[in-house]
């Protein structure tokens, strides 16, 4: 980043940084030791595989060999594992439920794609996991259904939501669970009168019950596009926005907007940190611009990359360099210097939320010290 935009972040986002009050149940502590040992960053941190195979889309559609190949190189690579099933199993075994993050938002145009999920299912069968112990999830159940992901999941695997639909106001608990919470002094000023806005409920995120109770652990299968208040939207903000309940706080209006210190914040969170042990970003078709949805596919390319990781924050570096990138080769400006147009509106997408995912201990930020490894196939 430039050294003007570091010194607008610091004076913007201090503030809200040093006054977050980012509390947890008391039943999520005792797990803070172990999460932070055996999740996110995972067992390799600042380690990013990026794969590409010219082959992967034709004519807008995914190829499945190609992306067959993909997925086995990158999983080698990422482990070190001389066989593609030996690399999964440095991650799951037989007795986990596997729970996989899917992204539907942006449908039609850049959302998650058969020809990726149903190898990485084919492989954890293969390794003894067996169709009922994985479950597929978003967060709205509508969504989950309108981007079609029903229709072709594989019969036998589950999948669930933690809301029934999008409301604009996200306070619903019944996918949540109770005790197990991001809670930060920033509340949705819509909510009033309904709500009395110094209900805890306003001031809190909480998890889905799909993570707390029904899996083990969970595959982040992210897609590469723009957002408008977040810069971008790759692994970290999947999960921040996808696994918690009451997130339209983090950006309630144009100009209200703390993405950059709510995303880190759900991040941290220890049961996610714990859990979500696989980064799987599909670049295969990605969008630079207008996203999360709406307009993106005005501003789609086929990036015929795939990466992975277990560290978040490499991984998301990695994927906004490659979108700044392809901002750069059309004329636009680079995301952390966005300014609202006709297709974006929000004042300044805050794509600093990965750096200071880095601060809160999530991953690595700094260039010299990320391994990204780049492999051509094809």
């Amino acid at each position: 980043m430039a050294v003007d935009r570091r010194e607008f972040l610091a004076a913007s986002l201090s503030a809200a940084a040093a006054s977050a009050a980012v509390r947890t149940a008391a039943a999520q502590q005792s797990s803070t030791t172990s999460a932070r040992g055996t999740g996110i960053p995972g067992p390799y941190p600042g380690r990013v595989v990026a794969v590409h195979h010219p082959a992967s889309i034709v004519s807008g559609a995914y190829q499945a060999g190609p992306v067959d190949q993909m997925l086995d190189r990158g999983m080698q690579e990422l482990t070190g594992a001389d066989a593609s099933l030996d690399a999964w199993r440095v991650f799951f075994e037989p007795g986990d439920v596997v729970g996989i993050k899917l992204n539907p938002v942006g449908k039609p145009h850049v959302i998650s794609a058969p020809e990726v999920l149903h190898p990485i299912i084919r492989n954890l069968e293969r390794i003894g996991i067996p169709r009922r112990d994985i479950v597929a999830y978003d967060r709205y159940g509508t969504q989950f259904q309108e981007a079609g992901f029903v229709e072709w999941l594989p019969e036998g695997v589950r999948w669930t939501s933690g809301s029934p639909a999008f409301a604009s106001i996200q306070l619903d608990m019944d996918g949540y669970d109770r005790d197990i919470y991001m809670e930060m002094p920033l509340v949705h000023p819509d909510y009033a009168p309904e709500y009395d806005l110094s209900d805890p409920h306003a001031r809190r995120s909480y998890v889905a019950k799909f993570l707390t109770k029904e899996v083990n652990k969970v595959i982040n299968l992210c897609v590469m596009k723009h957002h408008q208040s977040a810069g971008v939207t790759l692994a970290l903000k999947n999960m921040s926005h996808g696994l918690v309940n009451n997130v339209s706080r983090s950006h309630a209006s144009t100009t209200a907007n703390v993405c950059g210190i709510f995303i880190p914040a759900v991040v941290d969170l220890p049961v996610i940190r714990e859990k979500l042990v696989l980064h799987i970003l599909d670049g295969v078709k990605a969008a630079y611009h207008g996203g999360p949805g709406g307009s993106v596919g005005r501003y789609m390319w086929e990036h015929k990359t795939m990466y992975f990781a277990t560290d978040p924050v490499a991984l998301d570096k990695t994927g906004w360099k490659a979108i700044d990138e392809r901002r750069a080769a059309v004329g636009r400006a680079p995301i952390a210097l966005l300014k609202p147009d006709e297709d974006s509106r929000w004042l300044n997408a805050q794509v600093e939320h990965i750096e200071l995912a880095s601060n809160f201990g999530l991953g690595i930020f700094d260039d010299e010290s990320m391994d990204v490894r780049r492999i051509r196939l094809g």
